[in-house]
């Protein structure tokens, strides 16, 4: 794939209410929060709401994807949507992003800037939609085919899909932050794929990325996990070699190989009894 065009950054309205993160105006982000967040029965009931109102930005993003139309106009779409929803988009102007989702189409992986490529039959689409809504941050990404997309491509989003599915599961109290990465890895394994590792889930709250950082492959990582703890979990599986590159726009991150990726996510909660996913329909 090569890059289209990029128009410039989106804004909001000048009279716009939406409450805005701390990095809205200058594109630069404070210094991270220390120490890993135990979400409180308020902050938890507030990362609910915007879980669900995250997840519903992406069912609707997707429900967009036709061959012929850009990322450009889904994002467009996508971020009157969030903003009508009294939401901010959490991408835009986070250290300069430009658009309010990202948008990795093919061997795009992670971090794609919308723009005015138009989708092709076959393509595989993944968007990954966030916002801050009420003071916090909601996160997840999906993927979606184009048209008919072929076999190895189909089950490419199945093994990904899977991957999250089976990293949810390894969650509980108590249990090893690594058995999220383990349980990735099998997957990847079972399917013949490639796990990303330059890239990690994130805890998230009142800052988008935040601790933990979740590794999506087999690591030696012992954090406990306890209840209160809210992080992504969001593997994304290459069809060929593992190796990537970052395009000049400093964000596109691509398969070095042209290799296609897929890639799911999750804002999960650990709860007394388990795991709660929160990016869930409403």
């Amino acid at each position: 794939m090569a890059p289209g065009h990029v128009t410039p950054r989106r804004t909001l309205p000048a009279n716009s209410p939406v409450i805005k993160p701390n990095y809205a105006d200058t594109g630069k982000l404070p210094a991270p929060f220390p120490s890993i967040l135990l979400h409180t029965p308020e902050s938890i009931a507030k990362m609910r709401a915007a879980g669900r109102l995250a997840r519903r930005m992406l069912d609707y993003a997707c429900s967009l994807v036709r061959p012929g139309i850009t990322t450009e106009e889904i994002d467009v779409q996508v971020h009157n949507a969030i903003l009508a929803a009294g939401a901010y988009p959490s991408p835009l102007n986070y250290w300069g992003f430009p658009k309010s989702i990202c948008s990795s189409i093919n061997e795009v992986v992670i971090h794609g800037i919308p723009d005015d490529r138009p989708l092709r039959e076959g393509d595989i689409a993944k968007f990954d939609i966030s916002l801050f809504y009420d003071g916090v941050h909601g996160d997840n990404c999906a993927s979606v085919p184009v048209g008919e997309v072929d076999e190895e491509g189909l089950r490419l989003m199945e093994a990904a899909q899977k991957a999250l599915d089976s990293g949810v599961e390894a969650c509980s109290p108590g249990a090893c932050l690594s058995g999220v990465g383990a349980a990735v890895h099998a997957v990847a394994d079972e399917y013949g794929y490639e796990t990303v590792r330059a890239y990690s889930g994130h805890g998230v709250g009142t800052d988008l990325h935040m601790r933990p950082f979740v590794l999506h492959y087999r690591n030696k990582e012992k954090l406990p996990l306890r209840p209160g703890m809210v992080f992504t979990i969001e593997p994304m599986l290459l069809e060929k070699g593992p190796e990537i590159d970052t395009w000049e726009d400093g964000w596109t991150v691509v398969s070095r190989d042209g290799g296609r990726g897929a890639q799911y996510e999750h804002t999960v909660l650990i709860t007394e009894e388990g795991v709660e996913v929160l990016t869930v329909p409403e």
